[in-house]
């Protein structure tokens, strides 16, 4: 079954073998995470994020329509990720005031530390929709294509999109240095 593909395995998954998913979670849990992290920068959000991604997968795979996985898996996670945003700006909290934790590389360099960081910073400058897109794209490197199916749109706007979040990135980050 392991040779299976994520769609193959959605489908007996959806059909009632559950076993299955610990397939899909082990090909997927670290992508997930590491997008979700890179979204709310808290390593315990991120956690319970993804928990509830795979726990959403399990619950509704009924309303799995045999297209590609990942974007299915990625559009579950974007949904609670907006789901946690909307709940944190009702409490009056805005991302960019949550205090956010840094993994420290043991070995890194200070200078890779102080790029990393400075990167971050421009990152967090950005808003939602394009540090999402820069995220799927640059550090995820999920395909124009499949974010367009993620995000309900084009390629060609998707790369489009892409572009100038970079480029407002770029501005960023040579404004912090």
């Amino acid at each position: 079954m392991k040779n299976s593909t994520d769609e193959e395995l959605m489908i007996l998954v959806s059909n009632g073998d559950l076993d299955m998913m610990s397939i899909l979670f082990e090909r997927y849990h670290i992508r997930i995470f590491n997008f979700l992290l890179k979204m709310t920068r808290d390593r315990d959000i991120s956690q319970d994020i993804t928990q509830e991604v795979f726990y959403k997968a399990i619950k509704y795979r009924k309303s799995y329509k045999k297209g590609k996985f990942s974007s299915w898996i990625y559009t579950i996670a974007r949904n609670i990720f907006s789901d946690h945003y909307q709940s944190q700006k009702t409490k009056e909290q805005r991302l960019d005031e949550i205090e956010y934790k840094m993994e420290q590389e043991e070995n890194g360099s200070l200078e890779k530390e102080e790029i990393k960081e400075q990167l971050n910073k421009a990152l967090e400058k950005l808003n939602h929709t394009d540090r999402e897109l820069v995220i799927m794209s640059r550090y995820q490197g999920i395909k124009y294509q499949e974010i367009a199916e993620i995000t309900g749109s084009t390629a060609g706007a998707i790369k489009t999109k892409v572009h100038r979040a970079i480029h407002k990135l770029k501005d960023h980050y040579l404004q912090n240095i």
